[in-house]
This record gives C-alpha cells, sequence and structure tokens, in this order.
C-alpha cells in the first residue's frame, strides 16, 4: 500500500516582496516600459535556465520511481502470495495461538512476526530505493548506519501503531459479522486523524529535531501573513531536513489544535526571503483552504470504497482457496497476506485518482500562494529547485498518472500567468 501522503505551506509579505521584486535581475522581470509579459516565453526562458545535465537527470530520477511503483507494487504481491501458498502465513498463527491465548495478544504477535519478516524480504529493495538510489542522485545526506537507525525507527513505530489499528480491526471482524467491512472503514478513519493529531508532536520529533525559528527577518513576515490570512500561529518551528536530504520544503501539520508551522533548514539556507514567502504562503493555503479535513473526508471514502471491495474479495478467494491456505476465515489472522495483496490491487489501481486529488490540491495552495505573497518569480525559483528531483516538463497524460504535484512548467505557468496580470 501506498506511503505517504505528507504536505506543505507557505507564506508570506508585500512591501519586503514589493523592494525584492524592484532589486530583482530576473530573467523575465519587465521594465516598467517593457510590453505585456509573454506568459509561454516567460515560462521556457526559467526552463532553459536549467543545464541539459541537470534536466536529463531529473528526468531520470523521476521517470525511474514510474519503475518503482511498479516493482513495490510485485515484490509485495509475490511476498503476499508466497506467505499464503507455503502455508507460512498459517504457521505463524499457530505460534501466536500456542504463545497466549488471549486473542488480541494473537494478533499483535502475528503482526510483529509479519511485519518483520516483511521487513527482512523487502530489505535489498528498500536500501535501492531510499538509500543508494538517493545516494546515485545526490539527494542523500546520511550515512548509510543513520539512514538505517531512521529504518529501525520506522520499523518500531509500524509495529507499535500498525499492532494498534490491526488489533482493532480483527476485533470489530470478529464481532460484526455483517458489517464489519463499514466499522472497519470507520476504524481506520478515526485511526488516520489520531494519527495527524499526534504527528507534529510525537512523531515527527522522533526523526528530527525541531527548534523554534530565530531569525527575525524571516520570522516575522511569515507571523504576518498567518494572522492576515486567520491562522493563529504564534510561533515557527524550524526542522534539521538537511541531516537526511538536501531537498526544500514546508507545512503546516497538525489538526484541531497541533497545528504548527514548519520549515525545513534547506528552505532557510537555500532560498532567498520571496521564495520562503511564495513556499510558507502555499503551504498556508493548504491550511485556509481546509485541505486536511477535505483529505480526509476523500480518504475516508475510498477506505469505505476498499473495504466494500476487500469484503468482496476476500469471501471469494477464502472460498476458493481458503482450504489449501489453512485459512479459517475473515476474522483469522492468518488472511492478513491476503488482505495486503488485495490492498496492494486495489490502491496500485487507484494510483491515478488518489495522485489527482493531491494533485489538485496542491495547485489550489500554488494559487493561495501567490495571492498571498505576491512573489511569482519566487515561486518559479522554488519550482525549480523542486525539478531537482521532480521531472520539470512531462506530457499531459504522464502528469495525470505518475504527478501527485503539479509539475514544474504547469507551477510556473501559473506564476507567470499571475504576474502577467498583475502587471496591467
Amino acid at each position: 500500500m501506498h506511503r505517504h501522503i505528507a504536505r506543505c505551506f507557505l507564506a508570506l509579505i508585500v512591501l519586503p516582496g514589493f523592494f525584492a521584486r524592484a532589486q530583482s535581475t530576473d530573467p523575465v522581470a519587465p521594465t516598467s516600459s517593457a510590453p505585456r509579459l509573454d506568459v509561454e516565453a516567460a515560462v521556457n526562458t526559467y526552463l532553459a535556465s536549467v543545464p541539459a545535465g541537470a534536466r536529463a537527470r531529473s528526468d531520470a530520477y523521476f521517470e525511474g520511481g514510474y519503475w518503482l511503483i511498479l516493482w513495490d507494487f510485485l515484490c509485495g504481491a509475490a511476498i503476499a502470495f508466497l506467505l499464503l501458498s507455503t502455508r507460512a502465513s498459517s504457521k505463524i498463527r499457530d505460534w501466536a495461538e500456542r504463545a497466549t491465548r488471549f486473542r488480541p495478544l494473537q494478533t499483535i504477535a502475528y503482526w510483529t512476526a509479519y511485519s518483520i519478516i516483511i521487513a527482512v524480504l523487502t530489505f535489498p529493495l528498500t536500501v535501492y530505493e531510499g538509500f543508494y538510489r538517493e545516494r546515485k542522485y545526490g539527494l542523500m545526506n546520511q550515512t548509510f548506519l543513520l539512514w538505517l537507525g531512521d529504518q529501525a525507527m520506522g520499523l518500531l513505530l509500524g509495529l507499535i501503531l500498525g499492532g494498534i489499528l490491526v488489533t482493532l480491526l480483527f476485533g470489530v471482524v470478529r464481532r460484526l459479522q455483517k458489517s464489519w467491512w463499514i466499522w472497519g472503514a470507520v476504524v481506520s478513519i478515526v485511526f488516520l486523524v489520531l494519527t495527524i493529531l499526534i504527528g507534529p508532536v510525537y512523531i515527527a520529533p522522533l526523526f528530527n529535531k525541531y527548534t523554534k525559528l530565530q531569525d527575525e527577518r524571516v520570522r516575522q513576515p511569515i507571523l504576518s501573513m498567518a494572522r492576515a490570512n486567520g491562522i493563529p500561529a504564534t510561533d515557527i518551528w524550524e526542522v534539521d531536513a538537511s541531516r537526511q536530504s538536501k531537498r526544500v520544503s514546508a507545512n503546516v501539520s497538525g489538526f484541531l489544535g497541533t497545528e504548527r508551522i514548519t520549515l525545513n533548514d534547506n528552505l532557510l539556507n537555500r532560498c532567498t526571503l520571496p521564495e520562503i514567502e511564495t513556499v510558507m504562503g502555499h503551504e498556508m493555503g493548504h491550511y485556509v483552504l481546509n485541505h486536511t479535513l477535505k483529505d480526509i473526508l476523500f480518504f475516508g471514502l475510498v477506505a469505505l470504497a476498499f473495504f466494500g471491495f476487500l469484503r468482496w474479495s476476500v469471501n471469494y478467494a477464502l472460498a476458493r482457496w481458503g482450504a489449501q491456505w489453512d485459512l479459517r476465515g475473515i476474522g483469522d489472522t492468518a488472511v492478513l497476506p491476503l488482505v495486503f495483496l488485495i490492498g496492494s490491487i486495489f490502491f496500485f489501481a487507484i494510483t491515478p485518482v488518489t495522485n489527482s486529488w493531491i494533485r489538485m490540491q496542491e495547485y489550489e495552495a500554488d494559487i493561495f500562494g501567490l495571492n498571498a505573497a505576491g512573489q511569482p518569480d519566487g515561486e518559479a525559483k522554488v519550482d525549480l529547485m523542486l525539478g531537482e528531483y521532480r521531472k520539470l516538463d512531462p506530457g499531459r497524460l504522464e502528469e495525470i498518472l505518475f504527478f501527485d504535484h503539479p509539475s514544474g512548467r504547469t507551477r510556473i505557468t501559473a506564476a507567470m500567468r499571475w504576474k502577467a496580470e498583475h502587471l496591467k
């Protein structure tokens, strides 16, 4: 199943941005006597400013990610089928039942053994995808041991949080034989909300150091823009993301009182104030436009559709292969590889749908950020930085299928169009 849905938020000011633009040496900056900005020419000028070698490296990195989507799916499916067909899954269940009579503990024991087996079997692909490939393309700052430490922490969190969720879900299935799929979706949504709540305060600090931003030159404009857009922020947080990579990012994370504005140190070290402002304006757009709540509603519907599909497909698979795989029914913990196999198929198939939903929200946040920060050239320059690991100029169908953010061309076009309209 798919990982991650992480988000970004951005901010701010008009007056310092005005002076920054007045002194700009951007390749498309107009003079007072210049004709109306040619949007397409301005976009092409920005894209052409990226050296051919850097473009080729970025395209190769991002296009390689298309294949990784497929390899991740095939690897997960093969492991699930292996555990089922060899009856390894039912043997793990039998071991858990011998270890304890308490069914929730049996579920936790099975989940622990299952997770460790999956981590071991997928380790070579994980190393290639998460470490070697990132180092190859110059995006990774960590040593292998530090990276491995983060992976171990992620596995531990998966054991704890995943164990809680799986235990709750199996409890629902065993007690609600007919409507388990509806209540399973409800439990999953509630769990999603709880992780969003605790994530910024308790989970994210396990991987990085968060400190309050002290640079008043950056802090005050961001807080000013936050207040102007109705965001109740009193502090800005800085995270040492440079310990992992050189990627620039920021976010407004949390929900229902745990919201916090965070920018990473790469953004502070690599970007000018107008660029920081446009990034923060984008991130604040996510907050003001209620994207977290909309995501919960959208992925709640996705969860409901998945559990409905899961109910039908598991019943079909059990009727046909349950005895062969030594599975007792939907409430049997040994069915877990089958659930993950079905989940992999479902989420692999709807990848373009989920990508398009996220991409739409990111584009909305871009427009909000342009209006809030008023820094179209700052936006374009940040988009070029994001182009270090995201293909800048894909085909239209390619963008729909594989991009969970707008492409560089799409984002720079929006920025130059905004600039052209405001030059009038």
